[in-house]
């Protein structure tokens, strides 16, 4: 029982306390479940962002889902879901009674953009601790640029580009290599 209250407190905790959505989550999923719970490594934390990215749904309930299928199975992955969706579903209702009122605070409006500024921190933190931890080697470092190149080419162009065919491709890209590296080896070995 006490693994489950853990489980769920702890993600409770992403959910309360991470503004911008699933990016900006990640430097906090990572100093939870990599740094201090210790429930992951940080090769499995990168995979784990890379699947709840390309996966349907938002990244925060699809790591969430992960993490507790990891820990304790299906109950558990029930649990952390849950226990992430909690603190949005409640702030969100509480400001739709007063979203009106809400929004002509001049307070409010401030708020707001604070919280802009603190979220382009945390996803370009996350983003530069994810890059330190991703093996340098060749193919790696030319994805990186050829994604990067593209991007910002498209963004100075306005051409509307979805992140999810940035994925697909990268993936292709990968799977593509694997398979070249693979008939190479049998090549090799028939020799």
């Amino acid at each position: 029982m006490k693994k489950y209250l853990n489980l769920f407190l702890t993600m409770l905790k992403i959910g309360l306390f991470t503004f911008g959505g699933g990016y900006a989550m990640i430097a906090l999923l990572e100093s939870e479940l990599v740094t201090e719970k210790k429930w992951i490594e940080k090769d499995e934390f990168l995979d784990m962002v890379a699947i709840a990215e390309s996966t349907p749904g938002p990244i925060a309930i699809n790591a969430a889902t992960y993490i507790g299928h990891k820990m304790l199975g299906v109950v558990g992955s029930l649990i952390a879901t849950v226990a992430v969706c909690i603190p949005s579903f409640f702030i969100i209702y509480i400001i739709s009674l007063f979203f009106d009122a809400f929004l002509s605070l001049r307070i409010i409006t401030y708020a707001f953009r604070g919280i802009q500024v603190c979220v382009v921190w945390l996803i370009l933190s996350a983003g530069i601790k994810m890059m330190k931890q991703v093996e340098r080697n060749a193919f790696n470092i030319i994805i990186l640029i050829a994604v990067t190149v593209c991007m910002v080419a498209f963004s100075v162009c306005s051409v509307n580009f979805s992140s999810v065919f940035y994925i697909l491709i990268c993936g292709a890209v990968g799977v593509f290599v694997y398979l070249l590296r693979m008939l190479i080896q049998r090549q090799e070995v028939k020799k």
